[in-house]
């Protein structure tokens, strides 16, 4: 299992590189969601966009989330296109693992000039 989520971790990082290689940085987020969205259905890893999740406290559901993308049933992916990736981004994707109960996400920045620059894995731990 860790070697498949490793292997489509490194598949959407990858994708992501050939969006940003294209784009550079600058664009609202929307345009890197649509293009990572191209790119992955491109390269035949399977994606649900705009998954919602129940929210709950103590039991009651009390709203939905709503993230950017799951990658094969298994990664989460939340986009931005920010100066600087904050601790109020992060805390949001480890609210999403929470919700969702996934073990891995991607956060990853598209308005940087290299893109390793803007990328996060985090792991619900």
């Amino acid at each position: 299992m860790a070697e498949d989520i490793n292997e489509l971790t490194y598949g959407v990082i990858g994708a992501a590189m050939e969006v940003h290689k294209e784009l550079g940085p600058g664009f609202l987020e929307a345009v890197y969601e649509n293009s990572l969205r191209e790119e992955l259905s491109r390269q035949g890893i399977p994606f649900e966009p705009q998954p919602t999740v129940n929210v709950f406290y103590k039991g009651v559901v009390v709203g939905e989330g709503r993230y950017d993308m799951l990658v094969a049933n298994t990664l989460i992916v939340e986009l931005k296109s920010v100066q600087t990736i904050l601790p109020i981004h992060e805390a949001q994707v480890i609210s999403y693992l929470k919700m969702t109960g996934y073990p891995l996400a991607l956060l990853i920045n598209f308005n940087v000039r290299f893109l390793k620059e803007g990328i996060r894995r985090i792991i619900l731990s």
